[in-house]
């Protein structure tokens, strides 16, 4: 019986672990959406070779299309702003 009891215990420790996971998770969810609202639309047109490109590379990186375009975006100008 005290096997079972540490067992459901260990159990209800991941239990509570992983529920603070969540909330945790769902903040930053939420920050995320909080300052995505204030971010521009624009229209981009691309050369469907290029597209394809970057479509490969966000797939590697665990990106979106839009995210990875928005990451070597800015990873452009923080090298541009450094030369300056």
């Amino acid at each position: 019986m005290e096997v079972f009891e540490e067992k459901e215990h260990k159990l209800q420790e991941r239990l509570e672990s992983l529920k603070a996971l969540e909330q945790e998770i769902k903040q930053k969810e939420k920050a995320i959406k909080d300052k995505e609202k204030g971010k521009k639309q624009m229209l981009l047109r691309l050369a469907p070779s290029l597209w394809d490109d970057i479509a490969a590379w966000a797939e590697k990186d665990f990106r979106s299309i839009n995210g990875q375009v928005e990451y070597l975006l800015s990873e452009c100008v923080k090298k541009h702003k450094k030369e300056q």
